[in-house]
């Protein structure tokens, strides 16, 4: 099979190009809000105002495609089982962008699909291949240069900006799991309300749940409605072009998230950050790539 047989056509790849876009800038704004918040809510109060906003965006949208009726319970189990891990990937990944630079948040996050490759086999019981191994270590080197594990430099945002995308691996492998017997509006209802649920819950815990203020509320609308467009972006690109062309796109979020940083909040720009960020990418790049291939050949 040719090259040209994994390549869309030009138009469709812009097109695609055009949905990353989209992505990248609502990942940004979420972070870049996220930390401003930090400073006035927890994580958990956080979480529980985007998922007041997300809920109404998906109750909005779902009313006017006409597909409330395709909300059910019958696979309610595993619905509260991805949100479970989702929540707990969420709260920690808010945490670690208020602790750590935000550029070495987005290059531990690209370690999910690695991630996935490592509990495919326990959960979904596919195949561990030679390629994909190599990719998962890749990943894991890329791991050790971004955090560069010391005494001094491993701290509790580190940690949960690891643990975060084991979370997301999870959440991923669960969704896929969903898709086959539940359809979008429900995954993303039940996302929604029982988040919102988990953050009313966790939040309220003490009794006290810091409530919006009129500056606050811009910044809590934009991370709600961010969180749902950004994977309606993402989704849209896959439709339109190959993930081994999409992959490299979304990459471009770690320079983007590290310079605003450094514009917005003086952060300094580590390039040991993009060294391993670099790492990270072509284990996962190697792996679609063959992956890819695969399939067409």
């Amino acid at each position: 099979m040719t090259d040209e047989a994994i390549i869309p056509p030009i138009n469709q790849t812009l097109k695609a190009a055009f949905w990353m876009l989209g992505a990248i800038g609502s990942f940004t704004a979420m972070a870049l809000a996220g930390r401003k918040l930090g400073v006035d809510y927890d994580t958990f109060e956080i979480m529980l105002y985007r998922s007041v906003v997300g809920f109404v965006i998906v109750m909005a949208v779902a009313r006017a495609a006409g597909t409330l009726g395709e909300i059910n319970r019958d696979a309610l189990g595993l619905q509260v089982v991805r949100n479970l891990v989702h929540f707990s990937g969420q709260n920690l990944w808010f945490y670690a962008v208020t602790v750590i630079p935000l550029a070495q948040v987005f290059a531990f996050e690209f370690t999910t699909p690695l991630w996935v490759i490592v509990l495919s086999p326990v959960f979904l019981g596919e195949r561990l291949t030679r390629v994909r191994t190599i990719a998962a270590l890749m990943g894991f080197i890329g791991i050790l240069i971004v955090a560069r594990p010391t005494v001094a430099g491993l701290n509790s945002g580190v940690l949960a900006a690891a643990g975060c995308a084991v979370f997301f691996a999870l959440t991923f492998i669960t969704t896929k799991k969903l898709t086959a017997r539940q359809s979008i509006t429900a995954i993303m209802f039940y996302l929604t309300l029982l988040q919102l649920i988990l953050g009313l819950v966790t939040a309220g815990y003490d009794g006290d749940i810091a409530l919006p203020t009129l500056a606050s509320t811009p910044l809590l609308a934009l991370v709600g409605t961010c969180g749902l467009l950004a994977h309606f972006c993402i989704t849209n690109a896959l439709r339109l072009a190959p993930a081994a062309v999409v992959s490299p796109i979304d990459f471009a979020r770690l320079p983007v998230i590290a310079i605003l940083a450094m514009l917005i909040y003086g952060e300094t720009v580590d390039a040991w950050v993009f060294v391993g960020g670099i790492v990270i990418f072509a284990g996962n790049y190697l792996n679609i790539w063959v992956e890819t291939r695969r399939k067409v050949s």
